[in-house]
């Protein structure tokens, strides 16, 4: 189709309908390509016509900056709202994005979404690779720009008031995809997000259904991993588990519904065969903290996830501490405690914009504490009682 439209064009240009060279389309092409929204798989973005430079590309001498490429391939996805289109020279890389955010919903928000790109690199192995983990994420910024750092051949650039990232990863990054594509292609991704479109991060999971929504907070441990499966397992839709993205004004949450990571105590409370087989056999991921976790597909018709931003209509903090009995799992928050609450629990979204018009709207929808029953389907059931 590429080469069909260039020799249309060098017949208009012979007989002067067009004055154009048709390699300064080249780069038009390509944005064409990039914003076509959902394209399934990987489309040639821009390729070397003879130009006669693109053979001493390696050559650090003639191109220090790498900004030279013969082959760029991009593929576009529909995610947290916006569309982010991301391009890369390498199929390994933008395979991991399809790892992350194929066959997902495609949630929409009530406003205009600027287009979000975002560029994949990858660099020769290091001579001495990480033998069984990489460095943890440094973060820095300065200039208008976002760093997060784990050495000098894996980091992530954002230009988040141009919508712009750079995602740079050695060879032997491939070897740790979980770090590469939940520590720097998703921190691309979700902090781009946060900034262009005006969402309050939180560290949280959601679930809802018929487009409500509850926001589960509360601290690493305490179950809300394993509340979201459970609700998953009995019919409620699924938004996410680890970061939920909220408008302030209008309280849509919105989420990346890929994967569900629980540990391996969570499947003494799951009574289905076979869903514990599909549980088990996910792959087993480490997080920083030395705890290891199911990482489960959640693309795999397991459960409903939800098609479109949940309205939330409420939260609950999801406590450790076990109820007395099961007719007193929920207590409501006291309206004047559910500001301290909340900036104690989200620290890091408390300083980003919107933070104090989210916590009014949230106030107004009221917070609950959802302690521990006896078993996670009778939190479900709470959960249900507060959608209702």
């Amino acid at each position: 189709m590429r080469q069909n439209l260039l020799d249309r064009l060098r017949q208009l240009r012979k007989r002067n309908h067009f004055p154009l060279d048709p390699h300064s389309l080249v780069n038009l092409w390509g944005f064409v390509q990039c914003c076509a929204v959902q394209s399934r798989r990987l489309k040639l973005l821009t390729e070397d016509n003879g130009l006669g430079f693109r053979a001493s590309v390696s050559d650090a001498v003639a191109d220090p900056f790498c900004e030279r490429s013969s082959h760029h391939f991009s593929m576009s996805r529909q995610i947290l709202g916006g569309l982010f289109c991301f391009e890369s020279s390498s199929e390994a890389l933008l395979d991991l994005v399809e790892a992350a955010y194929a066959d997902l919903p495609s949630h929409q928000l009530p406003m205009i979404a600027p287009e979000f790109r975002i560029e994949l690199r990858l660099l020769p192995r290091q001579i001495s690779p990480h033998a069984a983990e990489p460095p943890p994420v440094r973060v820095q910024s300065g200039a208008g720009l976002l760093c997060g750092v784990m050495d000098a051949s894996n980091y992530v650039v954002l230009a988040p008031e141009q919508q712009r990232a750079l995602v740079v990863a050695s060879q032997d990054m491939l070897d740790h995809p979980y770090y590469l594509r939940y520590e720097l292609i998703e921190f691309a991704v979700f902090t781009l997000a946060t900034r262009g479109l005006g969402l309050v991060p939180l560290h949280g999971a959601c679930v809802g259904r018929q487009g409500r929504g509850i926001l589960l907070l509360g601290a690493s441990g305490s179950g809300k991993s394993t509340l979201a499966l459970h609700s998953l397992l009995q019919g409620l839709d699924f938004l996410a588990e680890d970061a939920v993205f909220v408008q302030p004004e209008s309280l849509l949450a919105t989420g990346v519904a890929n994967y569900l990571h629980v540990q391996a105590d969570a499947l003494r409370f799951v009574d289905d065969e076979e869903t514990r087989r599909w549980i088990s056999q996910a792959p087993v991921i480490r997080r920083r903290s030395g705890v290891e976790k199911f990482e489960v597909d959640l693309r795999q018709e397991r459960g409903r996830l939800a098609a479109a931003p949940l309205e939330l209509v409420g939260a609950v903090f999801v406590s450790s501490e076990a109820a007395e009995g099961p007719d007193v799992l929920l207590g409501p928050v006291p309206a004047d405690e559910i500001a301290a609450r909340l900036f104690a629990d989200q620290l890091y979204a408390a300083g980003q914009p919107g933070w104090h018009r989210f916590v009014e709207r949230l106030t107004q929808q009221g917070v609950h504490l959802l302690r521990r029953g006896r078993h996670p389907r009778d939190s479900v059931d709470a959960l249900r009682w507060l959608l209702d």
